[in-house]
């Protein structure tokens, strides 16, 4: 399982030219499934998004979880995070068919709100314009 996660001020999804999920400061989470990821995967990369210290303390500095943070989460699933570019037209052949990746996606989703986050979605397989505003900027990758 992949990850992209950017540290934003905010974040919405637009689909139709209506706003279907919005957060104010949080996490922008990008979200691909492999074709060999299981749920094991999906509840390790879980624990990872909201527990990662990345939200500055009073020192500047990187020590802060999301959840002391007050921080949100906007998650997206992307399948296009495991794109072979080997040519120069991808082949997306390490991406989860539907059928794997929405549960799992799904999964993500339930373990982070769990753990009391308040969790925003993009809606799956939708064309979806996606917004944020970058704080810092500060975006890591995440391979589970």
């Amino acid at each position: 399982m992949r990850a992209v996660l950017t540290r934003v001020l905010s974040a919405s999804v637009t689909i139709d030219g209506k706003i279907v999920s919005e957060i104010g400061k949080g996490f922008l989470v990008l979200l691909g499934v492999h074709v060999n990821d299981t749920e094991a995967q999906a509840k390790k990369i879980a624990d990872k998004i909201c527990g990662l210290r990345i939200f500055e303390d009073e020192n500047g500095k990187m020590n802060i979880n999301p959840k002391d943070a007050g921080a949100e989460l906007l998650i997206v699933s992307q399948f296009t995070l495991y794109a072979d570019c080997s040519s120069r037209r991808p082949g997306f052949t390490d991406a989860a068919r539907p059928e794997i990746s929405e549960p799992l996606y799904e999964l993500v989703v339930k373990e982070c709100r769990d753990r009391g986050f308040r969790v925003g979605t993009g809606v799956f397989g939708a064309d979806m314009k996606v917004e944020s505003v970058n704080d810092g900027p500060v975006t890591i990758v995440l391979d589970i």
